[in-house]
């Protein structure tokens, strides 16, 4: 508690409104929506909670993951397996998918970091992690292999929001709430000592070393609580697709998805990764319907390029992001130190 009233003081008063409204708008919005919007919804609500986790990463420590779906797959994998063949409940079954997606996320920065693996390397290597595991996953029968893992949906079950058994308006709430608990932790880790240090990283490993910091714990701290971040969301979208597939669980192109709402609304702020997802989610759905409708038939890969398009645009008019320019246009003050 002391710790979020101290996050709340650091927190301009407009802002807080502001968000307080946003957060409100959208619990009272199911009544109001079909059950396409509210797919959609839950998608915005799904992108924006793992975009939060990768910002930790890249936009916080300065560490550039290309294989964050690994820990997707890892988090969707382990609590579905947990169901389906032990029964036990997603709300039990997502610690040890955490405890998993970090020992990977641990092993990737132990191998990396020790060793002095930075950079477009330090990028490589979480690809090559991803893309083993994928090929591992899709020749392991006990994970269903190349054919995948369904889960059961049971007959008349439908209430068992423990199980995220239930349809659009409970995942409608799920992700919402997914993405209010990883903001909080976020803003808590940003103004935290640890997030000082990780900005310091980030800026100039060398300094902050001189400076005291451990630079290989401040970096092993951030792959790991966002490897964990990404799990709990992993672990939730299994439920939502009842399905799991290595090639689409751990395939390159949905890391690429993750890692652009934020760089889109603003690498490294708090509200960018959100903004970004509310921007390139229902308009890549819509783009899907609408190429659907038109040739008649899905046409995969179509959404990835509306994305390149949009991060060209964004990239030109507002390279700091979507977020920093509409903070100045609503004349909102920098959050406090």
């Amino acid at each position: 508690m002391n710790a979020i009233s101290k996050l709340i003081a650091r927190t301009p008063g407009r802002g807080l409104v502001l968000l307080a409204i946003f957060f409100a708008v959208l619990a009272a919005l199911p009544p109001f929506l079909d059950r396409y919007l509210l797919s959609v919804m839950f998608l915005i609500f799904w992108f924006a909670t793992v975009s939060q986790a990768w910002n930790v990463m890249m936009g916080f420590c300065g560490q550039l993951s290309l294989g964050h779906a690994l820990y997707v797959g890892l988090g969707g994998y382990v609590a579905a397996l947990l169901y389906v063949g032990f029964g036990v409940p997603v709300i039990v079954g997502v610690f040890p998918a955490m405890l998993v997606a970090v020992a990977f996320g641990a092993a990737i920065g132990f191998l990396s970091f020790r060793f002095g693996i930075e950079g477009v390397y330090f990028a490589l290597l979480t690809i090559a992690f991803a893309e083993v595991t994928r090929i591992g996953f899709d020749n392991w029968p006990l994970m269903g292999g190349a054919a995948g893992l369904f889960i059961p949906v049971r007959a008349g079950g439908g209430g068992e929001w423990w199980n995220l058994r239930g349809g659009p308006v409970l995942f409608y709430y799920v992700g919402l709430l997914l993405m209010a608990i990883a903001l909080v932790v976020c803003s808590l880790l940003r103004f935290s000592r640890l997030g000082y240090a990780w900005l310091a990283v980030r800026e100039d490993p060398e300094a902050a070393r001189a400076l005291g910091i451990n630079v290989f714990r401040a970096k092993m701290s951030a792959i790991m609580i966002s490897s964990a971040m990404t799990a709990v969301a992993g672990s939730v979208y299994a439920f939502y697709q009842n399905n799991l597939f290595p090639s689409q669980a751990f395939d390159i192109s949905r890391s690429i998805e993750l890692i652009l709402a934020p760089i889109v609304g603003g690498l490294g702020t708090l509200i960018g990764p959100i903004l970004g997802a509310f921007i390139l989610t229902p308009l890549g759905q819509g783009l899907i319907a609408a190429t659907e409708a038109i040739v008649g038939k899905a046409v995969p890969g179509a959404n990835l390029v509306f994305y390149g398009i949009a991060l060209m645009a964004i990239i030109w008019f507002a390279p700091a992001g979507v977020w920093p320019w509409l903070k100045k246009k609503l004349a909102i003050p920098e959050e406090r130190s």
